[in-house]
């Protein structure tokens, strides 16, 4: 980082401090935009190598090219932070994203959601995912692509697939199910009057040992499970599985506080911006128009954004719940909310409207047309692709004595079916790690009841 860029950063830093940010310390870099490329891809600066980041790598070297994406920064929570600029910024550019990453540091540290996954995974999951890569390069050497590949296929397509409301360092299910109360209640009242005259002890009945099944109840963490309960996993691929599973739990909080996080630090970008009296006035006023373009929501007049822009309506909420409430009120639903509480609590009717927000249905023919204008609907509709990662709900129901696997997709709180044949695919997938049989019942697009299951 060059000395007039790490001016800027002390500068912006003590700004921030003094209208009341609070973070933890944040490391600066320059990259190339190769590398930012890589960065935004694997979501890490290093990650574990899989053939699915290449494909994604080239989808968004596509967009790229396009125009349709293009990244001035990459952020990564923790303590300390790191923040990676793109070489080819502007100063003007530069000035805004030092600005935004420091709400974005602000937000990470103070929402609860983000601390408590924090707090799990040590703080300083890069040298972890570091880590990790390097145990699977380790693995691919001993034991070979293949063998590797075909595990990492399984744990990636089952990534979303966690029980975001356990902890990410879990004790096996207990081995003697809980005595009953009302059986405890009743021995204590017997030993109490035991020893009463006369009285005969009752011939103690034959009992067999009970175990409780596993699992005991529907279990949602489905990486957990199949490297706790897969019989014939290796010691190398268990730690695949818990490796994927710890990075997939880093990344949670980030995908599920998107529109808060994003507009939040959108929000204190142009607050610093218009604070910071060290910035020449031309440099502000290129900033401000970088400003309004990030938060754009990628309409003209003579069109209509069909999906929407977090940095825009996360930007949006956070004006109008200032506005209204004050700064102090907005830092309580900051530390207290995700965006599920914060978009159901804080979109109001009169802020979706003047938003222009409504739900649409596209048609066969490409026609869209706007389906409703509820504020419930329209909440909904903007949250409902975050529901669980963005993936089918499905949970472990049953180990059979074979060590057959049922699982069940919960398509009434998901509200839709399975695509047979993506859901197959990962079936297959599951099926290599596990050994025995895979049976998932689900339903398909139409509602109608459907059973898929390994060959074997």
């Amino acid at each position: 980082m060059t000395e007039s860029l790490a001016t800027d950063v002390r500068r912006m830093e003590a700004l921030a401090r003094e209208l009341g940010l609070d973070f933890y310390p944040m490391d600066f870099e320059l990259a190339p935009s190769s590398f930012m490329l890589e960065i935004s891809v694997y979501g890490l600066p290093v990650r574990m190598p899989h053939w699915s980041f290449g494909v994604r790598y080239i989808h968004q070297l596509i967009r790229k090219s396009m125009g349709h994406s293009k990244t001035y920064e990459v952020m990564f929570p923790g303590n300390p932070g790191h923040a990676f600029l793109v070489e080819s910024n502007s100063p003007a550019a530069n000035t805004l994203v030092i600005a935004h990453v420091l709400g974005h540091a602000d937000f990470a540290k103070n929402n609860q959601l983000f601390a408590r996954f924090n707090s799990m995974t040590g703080g300083n999951i890069v040298e972890h995912a570091a880590a990790h890569a390097h145990r699977i390069e380790s693995a691919v050497r001993e034991f070979g692509i293949a063998r590797v590949e075909a595990v990492l296929d399984a744990a990636l397509a089952l990534e979303p697939n966690i029980d975001a409301e356990r902890e990410l360092y879990r004790q096996p299910y207990s081995t003697v199910p809980a005595e009953p109360r009302a059986a405890r209640a009743a021995d204590k009242f017997q030993e109490r009057f035991r020893d009463l005259p006369g009285a005969r002890a009752a011939p103690a009945a034959e009992r067999e040992p009970k175990r409780t099944p596993v699992p005991p109840h529907p279990e949602y963490d489905l990486l957990w499970f199949i490297a706790q309960y897969g019989q014939e996993l290796e010691d190398w691929e268990r730690d695949v599985f818990l490796a994927v599973r710890e990075e997939s739990f880093y990344f949670y909080p980030v995908f599920a506080c998107q529109i808060m996080n994003e507009g939040w630090a959108s929000y204190w970008h142009a607050r610093l911006l218009r604070e910071a009296a060290f910035l020449p006035h031309e440099l502000y006023l290129s900033a401000i128009k970088l400003h309004s373009d990030v938060v754009s929501a990628y309409a003209t007049d003579e069109q209509t954004a069909l999906a929407v822009n977090p940095y825009h309506l996360g930007f949006q909420m956070w004006e109008n719940v200032i506005e209204k409430e004050g700064i102090a009120r907005a830092r309580t639903i900051l530390r207290d909310e995700d965006d599920f509480g914060f978009v159901r609590n804080y979109l109001d009717r009169e802020l979706a409207e003047n938003l222009g927000l409504f739900v649409y249905e596209a048609r066969q023919n490409g026609e869209i047309k706007v389906a409703s204008r509820d504020i419930n609907a329209v909440r909904e509709a903007i949250l409902a692709p975050k529901f669980n990662y963005g993936s089918p709900r499905v949970a472990v129901t049953e180990v059979a004595a074979d060590g057959s696997l049922t699982l069940v997709h919960d398509h009434q709180a998901d509200g839709r079916g399975l695509d047979a044949g993506r859901a197959n695919k990962v079936i297959e997938y599951i099926h290599r790690v596990w050994r025995r049989p895979v049976r998932l019942h689900t339903v398909d697009g139409d509602g109608r009841g459907l059973e898929l299951s390994s060959q074997s």
